[in-house]
This record gives C-alpha cells, structure tokens and sequence, in this order.
C-alpha cells in the first residue's frame, strides 16, 4: 500500500496534515521524529513530510533528525519548522525573524526571487522551472506562523516563493527530492494548500493516489475474523460513534463471541443511557451480549469536591476501568479485550506521535490491569472520525447514530466547571437537550461540528418574578469542523439563541443566566473544561 508518513516535530496541525493527504486518496500516518531512520525506511514510505513545530533549529535540544535523512532520495516535504530543520541541515541561513508573520499573508510565486539582499543569486534559482509549485497562482493567500525564517536557502536550491516579509517561502532542490514551505498548505486559510499538497503526493512522490474508504468495513470484517477465529470478545461500548461502529464491526465478524459492557456514569446526556440499551440491547439489531451497568452514585462519590479537569479525567478513567474490570471478572476469561480507539485518540494521548498528552482518558495506554486477556482489538485505530462515520454507513448503521454528537468519555465530567454533583448534572442534561431540540428544530446541520451546553462555575444575581435569585451561569457551544483538530465557532441565528435562552432559564430550575462561546480551537478546546 502506498503510505505517506508525517514526522511529527510538535506541530499543532500534524493531523490535519494526514487528513489532507488522504482526502487525496492516500494512506498516511504520523510518527514521532524520534522514530530512527533505519525504522522509517523498512516503511517503505513514498514520500516524507516533516511538521512545524515551536522550537527554533539553531538552539541547544531542539527537535531536530540526522542529515542522513536528507540524502536517501525520498521525497521529503518540509513545512514550517520543518521547511527551517531542511534548511539549517543542508547548509542554509535560518534567522530570528526581524518581523513575525502570523495569519494571513499573500503568497508570490516565481522563481526570480525577492528583493531581499540576503537571499543570494545562487540560491534563488532564477529562471529555473518549479516542480512542487506548479500550477499555483502567482498571488494567493496562505496562512504563516513563524518567527524564524529561513533568510538563504541552501546551495542547489531554487527559491519558489515569497512574501512581503518572507524571502523563502517555498524552496525545493528537485535533484535530492527535497522540498519546502514556510506557510501552512494544510490549513483551509491557504488558497492553494491543497494543489500544493497534490504536486507533492501525487507528481513527486508519484502517488496513484487509489486508497478510499470504500470496502474497509469488509476488509476488517474478514480480517477479525481470521484473527479471533474461536475466541471471545470483551468491549466497552459508550454509545458513541467510535464504539458503536467497533461493536458493529465486531458483531459483524463474531457475533455472539463478543460481549459489551455499557458503564452508565451517570455523566451521560439526557435519557443517553435508554437509548444506548435500545440499540444495543437484546431488542437490537446486533448480534452481541450486552451488559448494561447504573453506577452514577459510585462515580458521584469518587468525583465530589474534585474540581480540577485533568483529575476529574483520571478519576472517572480510573472508577470506569474498575467497574469494567469487576463485570469483566463476572463474565470469565476472554480472548480479546476491543476499543473503539481511533487514530486522534492515538496522536492526542502521546501515544504514537511524540506529541504532547491532550486527552488523558482515552483507553489508549490505560488499559484495565485484572482482565485475562490475550491480545487488543482496535479495529478503527487508523481512522480519523469522519473516516469512522463512513464506515459506519458502510456497516448499515442509523445515520442518527452514525451522526450523533461526539461525546467525550469523561461525559458531563468535563462539561461541568468545577466539582460534579447529581444536581448540576440535572442542570446541564436539561440544558443541553433543550439546546439540541431547539438547534433540530432550526433545522440547523449539526453533524458539520459538536453543539452542547456546559455548565459554568459562575453564580451571579439574577431577577426572575418579583424575586432575586442567585444561579448559576450555563455557556452554550457550538463549533463547525471536519476533522476535531481545529474548529470554528459556529454563527447560530440570533433568534434561536434567544430562544433557547428564554427556554432554558424559564424551564430549567437553577439557572439564571445564558451565554455563547465564540473561542475557537486553537486556542480553546472544544470541551468547557
């Protein structure tokens, strides 16, 4: 199979990068830049792509790869940081900016080369043909970050494009395989980032460019089924779209053979629980066995008066995996212990990238320590969430589920600022369904985002009737993105903002106040944490 990996120097859009290439139909993974490069040529890789990062090349315990890298003839796409480690490796000039370049910038392409006195003649390549910028438009926008910038490419390298303030900002040396860009072409805000990426993928690296989703479902079908063979099958199932599609999988390769135990935390949205049993239940459509578990008032008192979020995170871990294990012990030795991991969850706990820990409470690297079992089972590890949902179609599943809005495994945990109690987790579940019912009733395409209601800690004065009160202060959030990494806040109609307003403070007992997050990711997170 053709494969494309990302090194992963501490980039914040090194998932996005893998996204973008295979939305151009081929396979990618992220690997950290640790990874020696003996194991990264038994990949067999068609191309390489090195991240941005925040560190700066010239300074002691950065981020960095041994020049080897640079002569093995594999294309090698460097961006951002990525494009500065090229330069500074190959015998280049990387400077501290004298002026920083974030957001927007218009991008020159040509190979004549700035103005700038510090890019040489030899370097800026005039007259030479572009191999990875062909086909850009002369001017376009692009989206830059930095504050180092390479100011002379190195020898035998031509000089594609600038900027106003950016003298390299795209340079390639055809002959070695070595290219770089000092914007971001994966992000939505560079007009030619994906044509950019296509002439790497496809016309360097020579890519056909034929990996799809379609028939995955099967494939791994086929293949659970040669690897369980006999064997027994223990699954978590939430009732979220990653563990409902690794149960569907499953249960289409094994059947009875595969167990899910439903551990309702009571952290769970309104009437969530229910509807979980519906589908997966013995009234369902699956072929499984299905364990269902009430043990909100456990986790209500291992959560009280915690109000830090990462603690909130590790304690309900840490009660869900004892409750998972002691259900386990109920049903006896298994064969295989399944996830719904998919490859964010990966990238995000530190596990696979060298990237910093984002989400402690995925399963990954934190597996139950009493449950005999032989060997893990994740069959959706590889996919991105809307590559999940694909799948999940494939599989004849309900487009409501398949579409359903993504919930964190911490639940209301994290929704809730400050400590957990029964009460404030009434609070935000009515909240939060009125928020839902009203956006449906809009007619407003959730399935493009995540649309939720938390609650803060804040408690202000309010005036409901002729007498004061003293409530608390629930944020509504609504976000537009396509792969969870970055996202936008979502323009909701004023009007249905209003409404679910009224409806919430008239019909929701303890609240007495409504607000909208406009934060987008970066810098916040989606969650309210």
């Amino acid at each position: 199979m053709e494969k494309i990996i990302v090194l992963d120097f501490g980039g914040q859009y090194k998932q996005l990068i893998a996204r973008r290439v295979r939305e151009l139909g081929v396979y990618c993974e992220i690997h950290p830049y640790t990874i020696a490069l003996s194991a990264l040529r038994e990949m067999q890789p068609k191309g390489i792509i090195l991240t941005g990062g925040p560190a700066s090349v010239f300074l002691p315990e950065t981020p960095t790869y041994e020049e080897k890298l640079f002569d093995t003839k594999i294309p090698i796409l460097g961006i951002c940081y990525g494009a500065q480690l090229m330069a500074y490796r190959c015998g280049g000039v990387v400077k501290t900016a004298p002026v920083s370049e974030y957001g927007h910038a218009e991008l020159l392409v040509g190979t004549d080369g700035p103005a700038d006195s510090t890019v040489s003649d030899a370097s800026s390549g005039q007259g030479k043909e572009m191999t990875l910028m062909v086909g850009v438009a002369e001017k376009s926008a692009c989206w830059m970050s930095h504050t180092d910038y390479i100011a002379a490419a190195p020898a035998g390298f031509t000089v594609t494009a600038h900027t106003a303030d950016c003298p390299v900002a795209a340079m390639e040396n055809p002959e070695k395989g070595l290219y770089a860009v000092q914007f971001h072409p994966e992000v939505v805000h560079t007009a030619e980032g994906t044509k950019i990426l296509s002439n790497f993928v496809k016309k360097i690296c020579g890519c056909a460019g034929d990996w799809e989703m379609a028939g995955f479902a099967q494939r791994t079908i086929k293949e659970l089924k040669e690897r369980i063979g006999d064997g027994r099958v223990l699954l978590g199932l939430s009732g979220g779209v990653d563990s409902s599609v690794a149960a569907a999988l499953l249960s289409r390769a094994v059947g009875k053979q595969l167990t899910c135990v439903f551990v309702d935390h009571g952290l769970l949205r309104k009437n969530e629980g229910d509807e979980v049993e519906k589908v997966f239940g013995s009234d369902g459509q699956f072929e499984l066995n299905f364990v269902r578990v009430d043990a909100a008032e456990r986790f209500y008192l291992k959560l009280a008066g915690v109000t830090d979020p990462e603690m909130k995170r590790k304690i309900i871990g840490a009660e869900f995996i004892n409750v998972f294990e002691e259900e386990a012990k109920k049903i006896g030795t298994v064969d295989f212990l399944a996830q719904g991991t998919i490859y964010p969850d990966v990238v995000e706990s530190g596990t696979g990238s060298g990237g910093a820990v984002i989400k402690s409470h995925h399963n990954v690297g934190g597996l139950p320590e009493h449950v005999d079992f032989k060997e893990i089972v994740e069959p959706l590890r590889s996919l991105f969430k809307d590559e999940v949902r694909k799948v999940g179609l494939e599989l004849g599943l309900p487009r409501e589920l398949v579409y359903r809005q993504p919930f964190p495994g911490p639940g209301l945990g994290v929704r809730i600022v400050g400590d957990v109690t029964a009460e404030k987790v009434r609070i935000v579940q009515e909240a939060d369904y009125i928020f839902r019912e009203e956006l449906d009733r809009a007619g407003i395409d959730t399935g493009a985002g995540q649309f939720f209601a938390a609650l803060t800690n804040m408690r202000s004065v309010g005036v409901m009737g002729d007498g004061r009160t003293y409530d608390y202060a629930v944020a509504l959030r609504g976000v537009l993105t396509s792969d969870f990494m970055t996202a936008e806040a979502a323009e909701i109609p004023w009007s249905v903002l209003q409404t679910c307003m009224n409806r919430i403070i008239n019909e929701v007992k303890g609240v007495n106040r409504v607000l909208y997050d406009l934060t987008s990711k970066p810098p916040g997170t989606i969650e309210m944490e």
